[in-house]
This record gives C-alpha cells, sequence and structure tokens, in this order.
C-alpha cells in the first residue's frame, strides 16, 4: 500500500500550476482516503519566528487546535524536540491535546526544510496503536518530498 502511495505522492508534488497548500491538501486526502487508520491527517508549520505552530492544510474532522504552542501536546513536543513521536494510546499521556473523544493514538514526524524544522505531518486514527514502523518510515518518506519543494 505504501509504495503505490509514495508513488502517487511524487505525482501530486510534480503537479505544475499548482499552489503548495494545494499540493498539501492532496497528500492530506490522498492518506486519510486510503491508509484505513489514518483518521485525521494535516500539516502544520511554525509562525514565523514565533514558538508555535499553526494547521496547515488537513483531511478529516474540524479541529479547534490551529494554533500549538511549542512543547504543548504531541505536535509542541516534536517541534521541540525534533524528533518522530508515535504515540500507541493518547490516554497514556500526560501532555496530548485531545481533538476528538475518539482519537485513540497519533504519530507526529517533523518536516526539515535545509536543516531546519519548518513544521510536521500529523495523524490521528480512531485504533489503538495502529502505528508500525513502516508507518515512519512512509511519513519520512512523505517529508522528504515536500522539503523539495521549499
Amino acid at each position: 500500500m505504501f509504495e503505490k502511495l509514495k508513488l502517487q505522492v511524487t505525482d501530486i508534488l510534480k503537479t505544475p500550476h499548482q499552489e503548495t497548500n494545494q499540493k498539501l491538501q492532496a497528500i492530506c486526502n490522498l492518506l486519510k482516503d486510503n491508509v484505513p487508520y489514518y483518521d485525521w491527517v494535516g500539516f502544520y508549520f511554525r509562525n514565523g519566528n514565533k514558538e508555535e505552530l499553526i494547521l496547515g492544510p488537513y483531511a478529516g474532522a474540524p479541529t479547534d487546535h490551529t494554533t500549538i504552542p511549542f512543547g504543548k501536546g504531541i505536535c509542541g513536543q516534536v517541534a521541540v524536540s525534533n524528533q518522530n513521536f508515535v504515540v500507541p494510546d493518547v490516554k497514556a499521556q500526560d501532555n496530548y491535546i485531545a481533538c476528538s473523544i475518539t482519537v485513540k493514538s497519533e504519530i507526529v514526524v517533523p518536516l526539515f526544510v535545509n536543516g531546519e524544522n519548518i513544521g510536521q505531518i500529523d495523524i490521528d486514527s480512531n485504533t489503538i496503536n495502529p502505528f508500525s514502523e513502516e508507518d515512519e518510515r512512509f511519513l519520512e518518506y512523505i517529508n522528504h518530498e515536500i522539503s523539495n519543494i521549499y
């Protein structure tokens, strides 16, 4: 499944005459529609020089979390640590920001451009512990490909 999606992501990113946010939205839609346990897929980006993230394109239920301070929640922690964060069960996390009562697990992978963490891809799942190392490598691949258009 992931190999086929990688090709589709590459095709999306090569689409001429399309804004970056349109490409990111297409990727969100693709992942949410094709990975059964990806129930919410979105991007957060650093807000200029501020130590906060702002919500970018996403697919899934609307969220109130349009701005996240560095260090707060899983996304905020990734903004500080620059490391992938896989949460098999969100109830076990003290520093978790609940987006929906249906969310059971989360994976966040930072997006680097020229060595700088500019944002991240965030996936919520309504399934307990669905994410594997394969998901991490897949999302790292996507972010690496995205970094080439910045």
